[in-house]
């Protein structure tokens, strides 16, 4: 991880300057996590997941790289799953901690601020941060009889050609969620071509 903040960062950092009409001041806390996010929403490999308020938004994401001839094929019991995380509750009861020089576990919430990045209002986007690799058996070892984080909703794969329409139906498509020409071409395939 230190390598990819003093490394990677300043060099993408540096190519994409060019790209984005703001500087981002790497120096401070609130530009580099919108810097980091606005990488992340383009592809970019970094530390932080992904998740989104909505649950519609959620099921699109868990659908879209399926294409239609796979969840045609697929069996019954196979099924995409959407994680439902109480993020009220865990940042009322655990500590937030976004510095990347903590080295004990944690799992945090972040919120960036969406400078030049025009898929986070959309996908009504926030990320997390944390420094373990099974985030799933992490926030379940904090659950108790009383507190319950995480909850898990599976959909048949067999469903996704109904369930992709009618999100469509709602607004909610590649080129809704991915404002430009990438988002744009992505809804009109799945529209014209329906792999």
């Amino acid at each position: 991880m230190r390598r990819f903040f003093l490394e990677d960062v300043p060099t993408l950092h540096r190519h994409l300057t060019a790209r984005t009409p703001h500087l981002f001041n790497l120096l401070n806390p609130t530009e580099n996590a919108a810097f980091l996010n606005l990488v992340q929403h383009h592809g970019y490999p970094t530390p932080l997941l992904d998740w989104t308020y909505s649950p519609f938004v959620a099921a699109f994401f868990a659908y879209q790289r399926i294409k239609m001839s796979e969840a045609a094929a697929a069996s019954e019991d196979r099924k995409v799953r959407i994680f439902v995380f109480d993020k009220l509750q865990w940042c009322t009861d655990i500590q937030q901690i976004l510095s990347i020089n903590i080295r004990w576990p944690h799992f945090s919430i972040l919120e960036p601020v969406a400078i030049g990045n025009e898929r986070l209002i959309p996908q009504q986007a926030l990320s997390s941060f944390t420094t373990v690799d099974d985030i799933e058996t992490y926030i379940q070892s904090k659950e108790n009889e009383t507190k319950c984080y995480l909850q898990v909703i599976d959909l048949p794969v067999k469903g996704r050609d109904q369930i992709m329409r009618e999100l469509g139906l709602m607004g909610i498509t590649a080129g809704s969620l991915f404002p430009g020409l990438d988002g744009a071409c992505e809804e009109l395939r799945e529209r014209f071509f329906r792999l």
